[in-house]
């Protein structure tokens, strides 16, 4: 419960990108009680007694949000980590790496299904929930589901062996119910589902459809039931289509849609999580794949050509949402906000970009009236930077200011 009595606090910069106006707001004030945005405005809002935060000629943004997060995994051969490592293990690197993360600006984090045999994410959303650990509000799904032989299988030991998939391995509508039931029984609220084949796993196929529209329609049923949100990892533009029509709240990645996705997306809402940096963090020669091959693929003959689609897909009117799809801890978090520099590479406006990376996902996480924006009455997530993100989108690299809830994570002008 709020006290009436509380200090309000007043940050002060020389200009305020809202997350929702198409241009800079003229204020350049922000006042907050307790953990809430309660006024906006300039210097003569700010009431006798209140605690002032002078960041000078800063620019104040709302905190960022990845929306296609694995803050588990660790190092790039996932499909071994999960099983070389326990989950209480990652779950302890996972929340340094999330400390890390929100030191860079990224207050918010939608888990997209991660490496782990249990349940590490839940159990670290539930410890910041209950203000043991400071760290973003995190969403999501615990693990993503996948059909034997599918991007969440492994796929390279024999069949001797019996090893422990890092996805949950359903095969038929009520195998697809009860590891939805479970996942719900053990605090997700996304669920996430692999209906193509992937790039970074090993033994499938990014343009193959793995789920049939039974088992999917089965996926639809359980999820709505437990009122969850259904985010589809598609790569192959059949799979994008039967998942948008049969009603997933976001694609991710979209690699291979047509002029049909793109058209559907826009049709039903569908929120396209494009991941475009993690590619080029993979083209990266230090950063080697067990699959690598794939990836030099995509990167040396299709990049440009997805980049283009994105462009159309945002062009038509499909709401296109900036998620990073690295991991945690051993991942400069830096680099982050790169996806964003993707996004204008797209054709996106660097305030488009940012829109993408808070009001736009705020809103697929039916979170708009708490997060994603500085406008009164949602919460206090706000950063800041010592230049114009919109002249240079990569000053976002260079966070200056972090205040999460209400409470400085970081000032790095405080004198």
């Amino acid at each position: 419960m709020q006290s009436a009595f509380a200090q309000t606090t007043a940050i002060v910069g020389n200009q305020i990108i809202d997350g929702l106006n198409k241009d800079t707001l003229k204020s350049s004030v922000i006042l907050i009680k307790n953990d809430t945005i309660v006024g906006i405005g300039n210097r003569s809002i700010i009431p006798k007694g209140a605690k002032v935060i002078d960041l000078g000629n800063a620019t104040l943004l709302p905190g960022l949000i990845d929306s296609h997060a694995h803050p588990l995994i660790s190092g790039d051969d996932y499909q071994n980590n999960h099983v070389q490592q326990s989950s209480a293990y990652k779950a302890l690197k996972a929340y340094k790496g999330m400390e890390r993360l929100l030191n860079a600006g990224w207050t918010t984090m939608r888990v997209a299904g991660d490496a782990d045999v249990y349940y590490g994410n839940q159990d670290i959303k539930r410890l910041i929930d209950e203000g043991v650990l400071t760290g973003p509000r995190i969403y999501g799904a615990a693990h993503y589901l996948s059909v034997t032989g599918g991007g969440g299988d492994i796929n390279y030991f024999s069949p001797e062996q019996q090893p422990i998939a890092d996805g949950l391995v359903v095969d038929g509508p009520e195998e697809i119910r009860k590891a939805i039931r479970t996942e719900a029984k053990y605090g997700a609220d996304w669920v996430k589902v692999l209906v193509t084949g992937a790039f970074m796993s090993v033994g499938d196929s990014p343009k193959a459809v793995q789920f049939s529209e039974e088992e999917f329609q089965a996926v639809m049923e359980e999820a709505n039931r437990q009122g969850m949100p259904v985010m589809a990892h598609a790569h192959a533009a059949d799979g994008i289509k039967m998942a948008v029509r049969m009603g997933a709240r976001s694609i991710e990645h979209g690699t291979y849609m047509d002029d049909e996705a793109i058209s559907l997306m826009r049709k039903h809402g569908t929120y396209l999580v494009p991941t475009i940096y993690v590619g080029d963090y993979y083209n990266d020669p230090r950063n080697q794949l067990r699959e690598q091959a794939i990836a030099d693929d995509y990167s040396k003959n299709y990049r440009h050509i997805f980049i283009d689609l994105v462009g159309r897909a945002h062009k038509a009117g499909v709401k296109v949402v900036s998620g990073v799809d690295l991991g945690g801890y051993d991942y400069d978090p830096t680099v982050y906000v790169r996806e964003l520099a993707t996004l204008v590479e797209a054709g996106m406006t660097p305030m488009q970009a940012i829109k993408a990376t808070t009001s736009v996902p705020a809103e697929m996480l039916n979170k708009s009236n708490d997060i994603g924006a500085i406008e009164v009455g949602r919460k206090a997530d706000i950063i800041a930077v010592e230049n114009d993100p919109l002249q240079d989108i990569s000053e976002l690299e260079k966070i200056i200011f972090v205040m999460s809830d209400g409470k400085i994570i970081k000032n790095d002008v405080a004198k």
